[in-house]
């Protein structure tokens, strides 16, 4: 936005700018450059409530529960970027609003004056309430920095019909990940259609991704629609796409580079219409130097690659992730984990990420009668002596250790005095709860 306004006192807006504001259909504030809010718009206060108590207080306070603007606090913000360029600038933050927590996409337009200078910041507020439904009952949540990165990626790309390419390990929710892209996406209500490619045959590979026609090899006893063809409009989600062979690589190149298709035994080329996601756990641009996977086809999927960080790269995600996953497997159950379970699960180190972590708690939902899952309730090469001795002792008086270790083991000895009570931890510390996680899992 270059519009430009004359001189205003810094605690009230222009008549014309409270009118724009007004006017538009998101919810947006206007800020000055102290970061008091100076006024909401009716689709502000609809989506977030009355806005009386909201003016004069810092967008920080209210929307992080911060005593100091968000990039003080390990957070990214806008207004940095914006005040550096001139320029709009986006940013996801995880805000606190009358929903609860909510991952929110932040654009924020600096407002300059007759000579050029920022006076005031418009940001606009765009709620990601999909990605909670994204996959239905197994929706993504998170809040950790490394999880937010990939969550903004996913927003990024949501929109565009550009290709693209999830790579991450195995178990670190590949298929949820393409569900968020369909759920943002403008092809939301049109199909979601996932394609295993890892096994596929070249004979089962056409016939599934192409369809037949009647008689086209023996028991093809009626036509059958493709998976490309039942995804038009949505989104075709190949999973695995590094185990395809190479010599079915070069078929799907040629679907993506023509956009036409025909099926087994067919002659009517028929055109497709989707929006392609891929995932693979293999690096397949090493595959690409050997040999095991052409270069053209490369290039083709991956012009927006996303990583999706392994469990270890988010540990602060861990308290979350157990809370949500107990909610939905045992739901009639107040199902709780005790501190010496949570800290054997802190601990180790999920080889096999969100996928073991389900697996994990399923088992323990089992092995549990009471309200509480204990450490004999998980695995047994997770119950090990070595594993949480260290974290859970302070150091002999000979021992010299550096301060952040020093601080690290006093956090999870303090937290052994309180009972694992995080929210009154953090209170008796000074800090906040979140800090408090990311000292937990450093």
């Amino acid at each position: 936005m270059n519009d430009t306004f004359g001189d205003a006192s810094p605690a009230s807006l222009p008549p014309e700018l409270e009118s724009l504001l007004e006017a538009m259909p998101e919810p947006r504030i206007v800020v000055d450059t102290e970061y008091r809010i100076l006024a909401t718009n009716r689709a502000y206060r609809r989506e977030y409530g009355g806005s009386q108590h909201l003016l004069g207080r810092t967008c920080y306070e209210v929307s992080h529960h911060f005593d100091r603007p968000c990039d003080q606090c390990g957070e990214s913000c806008p207004r940095q970027a914006a005040l550096k360029s001139g320029q709009p600038s986006r940013v996801l933050h995880l805000h606190h609003t009358p929903h609860g927590e909510e991952h929110v996409d932040v654009e924020l337009i600096p407002i300059k004056d007759d000579q050029g200078r920022i006076r005031y910041f418009m940001e606009t507020m765009n709620p990601l309430r999909e990605l909670g439904r994204a996959g239905g009952p197994q929706g993504m949540v998170g809040r950790s920095p490394a999880y937010n990165r990939m969550l903004e990626l996913i927003n990024r790309a949501a929109p565009a019909m550009t290709a693209v390419l999830l790579l991450g390990e195995s178990g670190t929710g590949k298929e949820l990940a393409a569900h968020a892209l369909h759920s943002l996406s403008p092809r939301a209500s049109k199909p979601f259609v996932p394609v295993d490619c890892s096994g596929m045959t070249e004979t089962l590979f056409e016939s599934e991704l192409f369809g037949y026609e009647k008689g086209a090899f023996t028991g093809a006893n009626q036509r059958k629609i493709g998976l490309v063809e039942a995804a038009a409009g949505g989104t075709l989600f190949l999973d695995e796409l590094g185990d395809i062979p190479l010599n079915l690589q070069v078929k799907l190149l040629r679907l993506l580079e023509t956009g036409t298709f025909r099926r087994v035994g067919g002659v009517e080329t028929l055109r497709a219409d989707f929006r392609l996601v891929a995932a693979t756990h293999r690096g397949v641009k090493d595959m690409v130097e050997t040999g095991a996977f052409r270069r053209d086809l490369y290039y083709r999927i991956s012009a927006f690659p996303i990583p999706l960080p392994a469990l270890r790269e988010r540990r602060e995600d861990l308290p979350l992730l157990i809370e949500t996953m107990l909610q939905r497997l045992a739901p009639d159950r107040a199902l709780q984990v005790s501190p010496g379970a949570l800290s054997l699960l802190q601990g180790y180190s999920f080889p096999g990420n969100i996928r073991e972590l389900r697996n994990i708690l399923e088992r323990a939902v089992l092995l549990a009668d009471g309200h509480r899952i204990e450490p004999q309730h998980l695995p047994d090469d997770m119950i090990h002596p070595g594993l949480t001795q260290p974290a859970r002792t302070l150091p002999a008086p000979e021992t010299i250790l550096s301060l952040d270790e020093a601080e690290r083991r006093y956090v999870h000895w303090a937290l052994d005095q309180v009972d694992g009570d995080k929210k009154a931890l953090a209170e008796r510390l000074g800090i906040s709860e979140r800090t408090l996680y990311r000292k937990l899992t450093l």
